[in-house]
């Protein structure tokens, strides 16, 4: 609680990391009720502090007036929906905010709608981490449907969330027409082969997407194919995470096909699929022909 009181009188600081420090609800109230009244702090980390409920709510109720902070991390900290709620309440007034972590908190299907909403009105956020929060199918809707409003956000993580096969299915289709995202993490979601052809169709289209991140998604052979013949006209992704995705000899046919025409990719992880031999000898006599490693700088297989 003394962070919080000198908070409330200091103006010079303005970085504050409090990470893995066990602070406790009281003091994430304090500090809370000092970030409306602090001007000048820009960033603030509070990262596996064990805040809870009540201090999630206390800073989510800051930030609606608070003008100053850019840049706030909160995973796990055991925030709970209601938290999560207050914060993204505060999301449609603030005009500050560009880097928002929630990681890790909790956070279930009423938060999912209240962040979709939420990011239809904000245009000041550009990164956005939600990770581990299992919010669902109904959830990933929500927050796709906002993409087609929100002009702004060009990071989203949204790995392991349990979103299913068709939250994947409407990102896709999402993002042929979005031209802010830059990076999108949707591993580890019980994507399907449906939600992979959707993806892939996307990548043909997308003008913008530099990294995606599919790993351990049970994608198939069908929906590495599609993501194959994307890879050969998509001229703008540089990251691409693969790994563990039940992908198949086909899919590294078709994947090894791309990469001799691709010429912006230079990360590519393939590693944890059923590629085979073949799919082996195609991609080795690619890096044989380009020195470059076919333009990529790193192949994991």
């Amino acid at each position: 609680m003394a962070i919080g009181a000198g908070l409330q009188k200091n103006s010079s600081l303005t970085a504050l990391d409090l990470q893995y420090n066990q602070l406790g609800d009281e003091s994430g109230k304090a500090i809370g009720a000092a970030l409306e009244k602090n001007s000048t702090l820009t960033t603030l980390y509070l990262q596996r502090s064990g805040l809870g409920a009540g201090a999630g709510k206390a800073i989510g109720a800051a930030l609606e007036t608070n003008s100053t902070l850019t840049s706030l991390g909160l995973s796990g900290c055991q925030l709970g929906n209601e938290s999560g709620k207050a914060i993204c309440a505060a999301l449609e007034k603030n005009s500050t905010l560009t880097m928002l972590d929630l990681g890790g908190n909790y956070l279930r299907t009423e938060f999912g709608k209240a962040i979709g909403a939420a990011l239809e009105k904000n245009s000041t956020l550009s990164t956005l981490n939600l990770q581990n929060n299992q919010l669902g199918d109904e959830c990933g809707k929500a927050i796709t449907a906002a993409l087609e409003k929100n002009s702004t956000l060009a990071t989203l993580d949204l790995s392991n969330n349990q979103l299913g096969d068709e939250s994947g299915k409407t990102i896709g289709v999402e993002l042929e027409k979005n031209s802010t995202l830059t990076s999108l993490d949707l591993g580890g979601n019980k994507l399907g082969v449906e939600s992979g052809k959707a993806i892939g169709a996307a990548l043909e289209k997308n003008s913008t997407l530099t990294t995606l991140k599919l790993y351990c998604n049970q994608l198939g052979d069908e929906s590495g194919k599609v993501i194959g013949a994307a890879l050969k006209k998509n001229d703008t992704l540089n990251t691409l995470k693969l790994y563990s995705c039940n992908l198949g000899a086909e899919s590294g046919k078709a994947i090894s096909t791309a990469l001799e025409n691709n010429s912006t990719l230079t990360s590519l992880e393939l590693s944890g699929n059923q590629l085979g031999a073949e799919s082996g000898k195609a991609i080795g006599a690619l890096l044989q022909r380009n020195g470059q490693a076919c333009n990529t700088g790193k192949i994991d297989v």
